[in-house]
């Protein structure tokens, strides 16, 4: 009796363990699927980002959102997930940038500056309650 597995025993055991690999990781997504966010999750205090200032923060359940102020009470969220591979873009110089392929984004809009992209960010709804920074 042998106890190294046969090819087939050691490649039905690989097979499985990508599955569930790859089932359990889309299990617990709720927030970090593009544009999805839960309402009523505190993000920031408004006094911490300056008018004409771009952030990025994270919510409760660990999603990345890039977050500009355009006014003394506006604030746009954007989520940070890359629509060219998916990678977590930066706020860099006062746009947003994507560090794996160098895609560009303008935190105002969302809007793709400079490729290879070529979907905007996803805007994700946002208030401003009792001086905090909430989603929507």
């Amino acid at each position: 009796m042998s106890l190294c597995p046969s090819r087939r025993q050691v490649l039905a055991t690989v097979g499985l363990g990508a599955g569930g690999a790859m089932l359990l990781s889309a299990c617990g997504a709720e927030e970090q699927d593009e544009g999805t966010v839960s309402a009523g999750k505190t993000l920031i205090g408004l006094e911490e980002v300056g008018v004409g200032d771009s952030v990025a923060v994270q919510t409760p359940a660990g999603a990345t959102l890039l977050l500009t102020r355009t006014g003394e009470a506006d604030v746009v969220a954007l989520s940070a997930v890359c629509t060219h591979q998916g990678c977590t873009v930066d706020v860099e110089n006062e746009e947003g940038r994507c560090p794996c392929h160098g895609s560009r984004f303008d935190l105002r809009t969302g809007e793709v500056t400079a490729g290879p992209a070529k979907e905007p960010l996803a805007r994700i709804a946002v208030e401003v309650i009792d001086g905090q920074i909430v989603t929507a």
